[in-house]
């Protein structure tokens, strides 16, 4: 029997919201773009005992990161904004070569005021200098794609698993692009952030997800940095 976690972080996301009232900018984003893997988003899959449609492994679907920071800029703003939210786990695993025109013509058409991208987790080890060179190419030019010829906000997350090849790559990738990096590896590193510490799996990589509180943890750190940008 897994005992439940207290969830202390849930009041930082409170706070935040309440903080982010004052801190948006007078027009706040109508469109928002989230790109991610199955953390951001993960469709039914009977064999790993997975059930939901949202981010991988919240509880329910307005605890997973994405309705939360949804939720957050919407009560700060008093307008719900139009939300894309897509799995690019493809171009995690294969991102050398990738077409992006092709692949992510409904993300570029989208036209976001606030793109949020969170990906690393399935990227393969980046195991010398080229290759840390090629991802960071890689996902500049999606930055870049996404971007176009507007000035999005542009927020880019580290891993929760934290691995420092890749959140390089990724740091470099935002920092080209005039983007925002949001540092979130040390979650990762505090079990209860963790769907196996609030409740049972019968699939392994499932339970390594993040949790609720995990989830709202994340949100959290993306809140905070568009209230840090927007003093």
């Amino acid at each position: 029997m897994i005992t439940p976690v207290r969830r202390p972080v849930l009041i930082t996301l409170v706070a935040l919201i309440s903080a982010l009232s004052f801190a948006i900018s007078a027009e706040p984003p109508r469109k928002i773009l989230f790109l991610g893997n199955s953390i951001t988003k993960h469709g039914p899959k009977a064999e790993i005992d997975w059930t939901g449609n949202w981010g991988m492994a919240a509880s329910e679907e307005g605890k997973d990161y994405v309705h939360l920071v949804v939720a957050a800029l919407a009560k700060s703003s008093g307008n719900a904004p139009e939300v894309l939210v897509k799995n690019i786990a493809d171009f995690e695993r294969a991102f050398a070569g990738y077409d992006f025109a092709a692949k992510q013509k409904e993300a570029i058409d989208f036209h976001a005021d606030l793109i949020i991208l969170a990906i690393g987790e399935n990227v393969p080890a980046l195991k010398s200098d080229a290759e840390k060179k090629d991802f960071e190419g890689a996902v500049t030019r999606l930055l870049t794609a996404l971007k176009g010829d507007r000035a999005p906000v542009i927020l880019v997350r580290s891993g929760f698993w934290a691995n420092a090849e890749k959140d390089a790559a990724l740091r470099a990738a935002c920092m080209t692009v005039g983007g925002t990096f949001v540092d979130i590896g040390h979650l990762g590193k505090d079990e209860a952030n963790y769907a196996r510490s609030e409740r049972d799996f019968k699939h392994a990589g499932v339970a390594n997800h993040p949790g609720d509180q995990g989830m709202d943890a994340i949100a959290a750190a993306i809140v905070g940095a568009l209230s840090a940008k927007n003093p």
